[in-house]
């Protein structure tokens, strides 16, 4: 795993949104990236990476990219690939961009399987400074609970490592939760973003999976018509 830069600004704070449930850290640092209109200073490669080239505007754009905002010394790492089976490699890699810039924190974003209903948002950190900031903003601690994956790995490699938390949807890309995620954000790093465009696209989408749904209890015989969910109204 190998971290290739052309641009290394100094204590940065670090933001990682790896593949995870509801795709949350995904959706939130690509919105990020567009929004702040972050500028690609690097990239993570590895042969064991799954090989996507995505094109984007004319452009490649790379597995694992690493992005930045100079406006707010924000390092965004952004992943199309699947990680499966290199946490440990990606989780090495971040730690050792995070010793060569002096990062101030890492910031994982994750989405967590809702026991609620509700978008409640958690954190976890070991910093006490840390911990009054996201309290202040209305979030709870995680005290109980597994952590997975690059995240998971992060905890456990690098005692920097701060995470969000908000609780998302089972088994769809839950761009309400990477919203929240968003604002949080906003509110702990005062970023000043606009994250209402992430909770329109949310509403469409729901909007579109409710009528999908419609047209196939339309289609079923009466006595197997499907019950519409209560979240989807």
């Amino acid at each position: 795993m190998k971290v290739e830069l052309v641009q290394r600004p100094k204590s940065p704070t670090i933001l990682e949104g790896f593949p995870g449930f509801g795709l949350v850290g995904t959706i939130a640092t690509e919105f990020l990236i567009k929004h702040l209109k972050a500028k690609q200073i690097g990239k993570i490669m590895s042969r064991h990476l799954m090989p996507i080239a995505a094109i984007h505007e004319e452009s490649v754009v790379d597995p694992l990219g690493i992005f930045y905002d100079k406006k707010y010394n924000l390092v965004i790492l952004h992943a199309l690939s699947s990680l499966k089976s290199l946490e440990w490699d990606i989780a090495e890699a971040t730690t050792k961009l995070c010793k060569e810039l002096k990062a101030k924190e890492i910031i994982s974003l994750e989405g967590i399987s809702s026991q609620t209903g509700e978008l409640k948002t958690y954190y976890f950190t070991r910093d006490p400074k840390r911990k009054k900031s996201f309290e202040k903003i209305g979030l709870e601690p995680l005290k109980e609970g597994i952590v997975m994956g690059v995240t998971g790995a992060l905890l456990l490699k690098n005692k920097n490592t701060s995470c969000i938390f908000v609780e998302s949807k089972v088994g769809i890309a839950d761009s309400l939760a990477a919203a929240k995620v968003v604002e949080i954000l906003d509110k702990y790093l005062n970023l000043k973003v606009d994250y209402q465009p992430l909770i329109k696209a949310a509403e469409k989408f729901e909007r579109a999976l409710r009528q999908t749904m419609e047209k196939a209890n339309e289609m079923q015989p009466p006595q197997e018509k499907m019950i519409k969910p209560d979240y989807l109204g």
